[in-house]
């Protein structure tokens, strides 16, 4: 804790986001007095309070005049806009306000980290690589993007000799990182509306493997065209290669071949062949820092529960399986929809979709066309705006008036219906805006 030795308080703008509370959780274990604001108290928010954080949800400056300018951090995501009034005040009090991408640098700068890199995936991927690691009794912090099932946590730590971490393309923020290991698993664009063309995006990461000082610790999906150990599905032409994948009762099973290790039989309860990816990035930089505990990460996929908002099954009986996912780029609602296809490959589906953001919206809609068209019902929820202004012409009708699939606009008040009332079994609900907590209120009016 060298980079934060003179400082005693932590506050965090926005410590309910995913990225922000793991580190809030991190300064919290290691002593720090941390507090912070957001503009609700959710379940990770309680969860936190339980664990020793202060919340507040109102700008209050007489509380604020509380904290020492040369005991405090203040720390802010890059969503916080500029004119919000706690960075405003914390700014204008010449308090040491950094982004959140620029602490988790500071933090893990001189130790061992593996970086989990890519426009999908990240999240499973990295969760998984804490856990082998975990599960291996190595001294492990893991900075996670989703709470992990087994520990209803976002954060993993019994020690600092090596940390985890999710390597964020939005903003550049992975470019704060200092990795010696790392993985890139997807490179489709996206975050335009920071990039602004595609080419500036692939080039940030080109920038971020230039980071990795040895190319045999970085490892490439097959068909990105960067230096460093090529995985591959079913193809013996890479450095790393996942075959003889088959699905049993509704569980993924492969062989991990490189050139120095062989792992058979190899059990996955995640659905999907992307996650056979994943799983193939996570077994190979836990094999890269580690190796003799090869055997331990391969057997720990058979316990990892995975995370919130990835292909859960929150109901899963003869009459209906309804399926959470965070899906909200064009790439992974296909990825949903191939796994959701494998493993219910002669049924209907129908799917609650809600956009997130008006330029993510407009920059792919041809590629949301293609993959929704692939469901047999589309309901379509407003656009999610996060940080945006709205777009003229950019809405859900936009959507709808090009999806040839039966299709509907709908109102949150409809969701139930459209859950428990559908023709379909199959249903879907995407987006990583607020339908997160839709699926949450369905499952508590079924508690009730």
């Amino acid at each position: 804790m060298r980079a934060f030795k003179n400082i005693k308080n932590i506050f965090f703008i926005g410590i309910g986001g995913i990225g922000m509370s793991s580190l809030a959780r991190y300064f919290n274990q290691n002593g720090f007095a941390v507090s912070g604001y957001d503009r609700t108290k959710t379940d990770l928010i309680q969860n936190l309070e339980k664990e020793g954080v202060q919340f507040i949800d109102e700008f209050n400056k007489e509380m604020l005049q509380e904290f020492s300018k040369e005991e405090t951090l203040v720390v802010y995501t890059a969503a916080i806009n500029v004119n919000n009034p706690f960075l405003k005040y914390f700014s204008e009090q010449n308090f040491e306000c950094l982004k959140r991408a620029k602490v988790l640098g500071e933090i893990t700068t001189g130790t061992p980290t593996l970086a989990v890199a890519g426009t999908h995936g990240k999240t499973t991927t990295s969760a998984m690589l804490a856990f082998m690691l975990y599960k291996a009794g190595l001294k492990v912090t893991g900075f996670l993007g989703g709470i992990l099932n087994n520990f209803n946590s976002n954060y993993i730590s019994t020690g600092s000799d090596i940390f985890v971490v999710e390597a964020d393309e939005f903003d550049r923020s992975f470019m704060s990182l200092s990795p010696t290991h790392a993985c890139i698993i997807a490179m489709d664009p996206d975050h335009l509306d920071v990039y602004e063309t595609k080419r500036a995006f692939e080039k940030t990461f080109i920038d971020f493997a230039q980071k990795v000082t040895s190319k045999d610790q970085i490892f490439i999906s097959e068909e990105i065209d960067l230096e460093g150990k090529k995985i591959s599905l079913n193809s013996n032409n890479t450095d790393v290669y996942i075959e003889n994948i088959s699905i049993k009762n509704r569980h993924f099973y492969f062989d991990y071949a490189s050139e120095d290790i062989q792992l058979r039989n190899i059990q996955s309860n995640l659905p999907g062949r992307h996650n056979v990816l994943n799983s193939a990035m996570a077994l190979s930089l836990a094999i890269s820092y580690a190796p003799e505990h090869a055997q331990v990460y391969a057997d720990a996929l058979s316990d990892f529960e995975g995370i919130q908002r990835r292909f859960n099954k929150v109901i899963d009986t003869d009459e209906l399986i309804l399926i959470d996912d965070y899906a909200h780029h064009p790439k992974e609602i296909e990825a949903v929809l191939d796994a959701v296809n494998d493993l219910y490959p002669d049924e209907k589906k129908s799917v609650i979709f809600q956009s997130h953001l008006y330029t993510r919206t407009r920059d792919f809609a041809d590629e949301f066309i293609e993959v929704l068209n692939g469901f047999d019902e589309v309901n379509l929820l407003e656009i999610y705006p996060a940080r945006e202004e709205p777009i003229e012409g950019i809405n859900a009708k936009f959507l709808y008036d090009k999806i040839t699939s039966e299709k509907y606009i709908i109102e949150k008040e409809e969701i139930k219906d459209k859950v428990f009332k559908n023709k379909n079994r199959i249903i879907l609900m995407l987006g990583a805006g607020d339908i997160g907590l839709e699926v949450q209120k369905l499952l508590k009016n079924i508690a009730l």
